[in-house]
């Protein structure tokens, strides 16, 4: 699974076997390596970041904190979608 970054025990990744046709562009959170069952987090057209499920259970404030980081930096995120899925679409 493509790691995008850390923060800290936080793994961010997309998970490469999505599903047919494509998902919109997300990433998956979990901590200290990638699981299936990680916590999803939507990308918007604007750069937002919208909590999907937290299957991780990461605490309140420290996903809060991550969902920040991952608004930061939601045009790399984009970038490497499009790299490595070859096609994009958001959830709104």
């Amino acid at each position: 699974m493509p790691q995008i970054f850390r923060v800290g025990p936080y793994i961010v990744y997309f998970w490469s076997n999505e599903s047919d046709p494509l998902e919109p562009v997300h990433v998956h959170i979990a901590e200290g390596r990638t699981t299936a069952n990680g916590t999803k987090v939507w990308i918007t057209s604007s750069g937002k970041a919208l909590l999907c499920n937290n299957n991780a259970r990461i605490p309140g404030q420290v996903l809060r904190d991550l969902l920040r980081v991952i608004e930061a930096n939601s045009g790399d995120i984009v970038r490497k979608w499009l790299d490595h899925f070859g096609q994009i679409d958001y959830f709104c």
